[in-house]
């Protein structure tokens, strides 16, 4: 039970039906006990009371009605809180990313700024689009970090093999899934609206992939992202695990495909909440861009830079919102993947909490109820 809920139950009007049960001495549901494993998940680094850490995290594993929670790291003021795995999955597996890749993605623009290589607010150097009067050569590098480039990107469609994701991914844009994504047209005025786009981080990853690769061919595109990502961010934040797929024209899928280690995504959202910095100090990407990763869009309060912000968005309710602004500080931001995939970093709190599994539509939302159960354990400092 957590503990909004046990002061609830504490606050419920004595009723004749449970003034009778207080007259018979009826003693209140206790919490059944921990298991070893429920026990074992938590370190001495808990930064919470351990048994009340080890049942929420055990909630996450064993409520009905969650999905199935594969993985779970948590990080405490920089330190391993907690680490538990489902059966079958180890500190060794890699996980798929989903669309967390998307803020690896956001990641590499803000290095390849630093650079010199790309500029945030100029034209977003996409050759198909710099003919003469075509209205795409507008959208700026930023418009497509924030979601709002008005390219006729459909995420989603019913049937489902019509959205723009699947028919770049697996149908007709599947060899080359930029140059797919780069001939939509537009279908609003360049940073008019958010709509969200897994075709949009593709592109993103194409234009790395040109201000890195010194020609077209595949190999040689494939191989400059990779390096580049190696050298710059996973060998410094120590993301061994971390294995990032690539189309056969070279680009990195960097809208959903990327395969790591849950500790693995641990790191990558203890480097955001250190605000790029690796763990032994070194800067790796300025602090004024994770700043701006999350800073809120001017069309969508919820999302920044390739990143999901736990901010209110007017006229919508909380329970359609993809994290939960009423029960966790609005500086927490999220990377957040298809199925339930999800990198909460809470910079006010110091806290970073990995869950990966499999969860149904209906299942997310009671089970980002419940982690955040496990981030109410933690004040703000």
């Amino acid at each position: 039970m957590t503990l909004r809920a046990a002061v609830l139950n504490r606050a419920l009007p004595l009723t004749p039906a449970l003034l009778v049960l207080a007259g018979c001495g009826a003693a209140p549901v206790a919490d059944a006990p921990l298991s070893d494993e429920a026990k074992a998940a938590v370190t001495r680094d808990a930064g919470a009371p351990k048994d009340r850490l080890a049942r929420e995290i055990d909630d996450l594993f064993t409520k009905p009605g969650l999905g199935e929670t594969r993985a779970v790291v948590l990080m405490v003021n920089g330190k391993l809180a907690a680490e538990r795995y489902g059966p079958g999955y180890t500190s060794d597996t890699r996980f798929i990313s989903w669309s967390m890749a998307k803020t690896v993605t956001g990641v590499l623009i803000g290095m390849l700024v630093s650079d010199g290589l790309l500029a945030l607010d100029a034209p977003a150097p996409v050759p198909l689009w710099q003919r003469q009067g075509d209205p795409r050569g507008e959208i700026t590098l930023r418009q497509l970090l924030q979601m709002r480039s008005g390219l006729r990107h459909t995420e989603a469609g019913d049937p489902p093999y019509e959205s723009s994701e699947v028919r770049m991914l697996f149908l007709d844009g599947r060899d080359n899934m930029a140059k797919w994504a780069e001939e939509q047209p537009l279908e609003a005025e360049p940073g008019a609206r958010f709509e969200y786009s897994s075709n949009t981080s593709v592109i993103l990853a194409d234009i790395a992939a040109r201000a890195l690769a010194p020609s077209d061919k595949p190999e040689a595109r494939r191989k400059a992202v990779a390096e580049y990502l190696r050298q710059r961010l996973f060998g410094p934040l120590g993301m061994a695990g971390m294995v990032p797929e690539f189309d056969a024209s070279g680009t990195l899928i960097g809208g959903s495909l990327m395969h790591a280690t849950a500790r693995d995504w641990a790191k990558l959202g203890e480097f955001l909440r250190r605000k790029g910095r690796a763990p032994g100090g070194e800067q790796l990407v300025p602090q004024r861009w994770v700043e701006a990763m999350v800073t809120p869009s001017p069309r969508s309060p919820h999302y920044g830079f390739q990143i999901w912000l736990n901010r209110p968005v007017p006229g919508r309710a909380s329970e359609d919102h993809p994290l939960f602004p009423d029960r966790a500080p609005q500086s927490m931001f999220s990377l957040i993947g298809h199925m339930g995939q999800y990198v909460l970093v809470s910079p006010s709190q110091q806290v970073t909490l990995v869950r990966l599994g499999h969860s149904g539509t209906a299942q997310r939302p009671p089970m980002l109820q419940q982690a955040a159960d496990v981030l109410e354990l933690y004040p703000e400092r």
